[in-house]
């Protein structure tokens, strides 16, 4: 896997990702997705690979943001219920490669509103999320989280603030281990279609670990870092393109 053209170019663009990623609570999935898209991996090693990446950024970013206090079991558990079995249920899902490259750049677009702060104002007023919104909001998640090989966080938490069921650092806390969760989810079911983790894979973790446990701590506490934001925003608008024209 790791025998690519410009492979020093994309182990070091890995930690960035990783880094701007967890400093908001997210995995980093999309962003992983986007690196490789652009650097031609092939698409049956892309999914496994983001997943498997997400649940160690993912997981840091979540101890670091449940050690300050801003995680919230109520509202994670509105999401978690129905979106573990729909992510192992689409992890175990195939896809053609065409239809996975268009839902792929689909999504980025999500992540790249994310890094522009499109969704970034809270609201003092916050909502309660009825009980059937959590579980159709967490199954839909859920389930593309598997298909895809993201963890969903780049969805759910636009939509916690949009709808003012938390404010930013709450759902920075909830999307982690949602994202944590999932992800999960979505490998074990990919694992159990027969896809096996390869061990570049883990070099590939160690990496993005780097940038994961920065980034971690530093959200938890107070990061404000927009012309990296903006960088990564752009990384991923060139991925959408090239995944939607290719």
């Amino acid at each position: 896997m790791l025998q690519i053209e410009n492979l020093y170019l994309f182990l070091f663009i890995l930690p960035i990702i990783s880094f701007l990623y967890a400093s908001v609570g997210h995995g980093g999935a999309s962003g992983y997705l986007a690196l490789m898209a652009l650097f031609s991996f092939a698409p049956e090693t892309m999914k496994p690979t983001a997943l498997l990446l997400n649940l160690f950024v993912a997981g840091i970013s979540f101890y670091y943001y449940f050690k300050e206090g801003f995680f919230n079991k109520k509202l994670f558990l509105s999401f978690a219920v129905t979106s573990i079995p729909l992510a192992f249920l689409g992890g175990t899902i195939e896809i053609d490669a065409a239809i996975y490259k268009k839902t792929l750049a689909v999504l980025l677009v999500f992540a790249i509103l994310k890094m522009l702060n499109v969704f970034g104002k809270e609201s003092e007023n916050i909502n309660q999320v009825k009980l059937w919104h959590g579980l159709l909001a967490g199954g839909i998640i859920g389930f593309f989280s598997g298909l895809i090989g993201i963890g969903g966080g780049i969805i759910l938490t636009p939509l916690i603030l949009l709808l003012h069921w938390g404010n930013m650092k709450e759902a920075a806390a909830v999307s982690a281990l949602f994202i944590w969760v999932n992800s999960a989810a979505g490998l074990v079911g990919q694992l159990s279609s027969g896809v096996t983790l390869q061990t570049d894979m883990f070099v590939l973790v160690a990496i993005a670990l780097i940038g994961g446990v920065l980034g971690g701590y530093l959200g938890s506490k107070k990061l404000n870092n927009r012309s990296l934001r903006y960088l990564l925003a752009l990384v991923l608008a060139i991925a959408c393109s090239k995944l939607f024209f290719t």
